[in-house]
């Protein structure tokens, strides 16, 4: 395993971490032992860095994290995130009143005394332009309640907008070979700063993984059923706003750009660590075997200029037009 430093914390934390979305729920059916198995076996293989939120599964994927962290000792990373508990979801509710709730909630949940890192979870945009709100996190820290903060956003003007603000360590967005616009001018910005980026949804909600068909089907509370539009939340958090059947023929043509000796979720987070700027990725688990494929990602070697030229081809030809400037 690799390790980078995560923005100003002092933490190094692992290349290849853990998204801890799916074994709380929305990604159909799930059993905790064998997500127990997955999140023991990523700590085996070097994961240190562990990204929930308190509304996956509400609160339930929190309190496996914890379970983890019991198990294996203080070593280990958990990132939490507050937000969308909000009904209705609006900016004014990221004050310091309902953060403060959310918080206690989620120390219960993670059995900790204090948040590692807590993220903001893809506010309105309006937030990010109310200094107020990270006035609250400034806040949160002088209690001692989380450490550090970042956001976790939708648009890449959010993610610059976020990092004006002095103490934002990290930002979580969605990156990845369909979504490759924050790499264009946010990156940079981001490593001005030393704010470490988290890149989420790196497989595009199983679309870079090639196992999906036209015919793939998914259960009802499974949100690649009910989210294709946006029906419940942002559109671009399944499978990272690009029609399914136009990510099914980009996909097509990645496979015959893949390298030989790995596997296609591989090269999807192999592409990711490219880029200097990236601390880690977050792919999610179910399985101990897909925390093991996932792991050995941080260890290949890098891919060669052409094979990173042609996936930007693939990408303009493709995606671009659907996804680019929406984001």
């Amino acid at each position: 395993m690799q390790y980078r430093q995560l923005g100003r914390t002092g933490w190094k934390v692992s290349a290849v971490s853990f998204g801890c979305w799916a074994i709380g729920g929305t990604w159909g059916h799930v059993e905790d032992t064998e997500s127990l198995a997955a999140l023991r076996r990523a700590v085996e293989l070097g994961v240190n860095f562990f990204d929930t939120a308190d509304v996956y599964g509400d609160g339930h994927s929190e309190k496996l994290v914890a379970q983890l962290r019991r198990e294996c000792g203080k070593d280990i990373y958990i990132t939490t995130k507050a937000g969308r508990r909000l009904n209705p979801h609006t900016a004014e509710g990221y004050n310091l009143k309902n953060l403060s709730e959310f918080v206690e909630r989620s120390l219960k949940n993670l059995d900790t005394e204090a948040i590692d890192l807590l993220q903001l979870h893809c506010p309105p945009v309006q937030a990010y332009y109310m200094p107020e709100v990270f006035g609250a996190l400034d806040e949160l820290v002088k209690a001692g309640k989380i450490r550090h903060y970042g956001v976790s956003v939708e648009k890449v003007e959010e993610a610059l907008k976020a990092i004006e603000y002095p103490n934002v360590q990290t930002v979580q967005i969605i990156f990845n070979m369909f979504r490759q616009r924050p790499a264009e001018l946010f990156f940079e910005q981001a490593k001005k700063r030393k704010v470490g980026i988290l890149a989420r949804v790196p497989l595009a909600s199983g679309m870079l993984t090639g196992k999906l068909k036209p015919d793939s089907k998914f259960d009802s509370d499974d949100h690649r059923t009910f989210n294709r539009n946006g029906e419940a939340f942002d559109k671009g958090e399944t499978f990272s706003g690009v029609d399914y059947n136009t990510g099914l023929q980009a996909v097509d043509q990645l496979k015959t750009v893949c390298p030989k000796d790995i596997t296609m979720p591989q090269f999807a987070l192999r592409w990711i660590l490219m880029f200097d700027a990236v601390t880690c990725a977050i792919p999610g688990a179910k399985r101990p075997s897909q925390a093991e494929q996932n792991c050995a990602t941080a260890d290949m070697p890098a891919l060669s200029k052409e094979v990173m030229d042609k996936v930007r081809s693939i990408y303009d030809e493709r995606i671009r037009k659907s996804v680019h400037q929406y984001w």
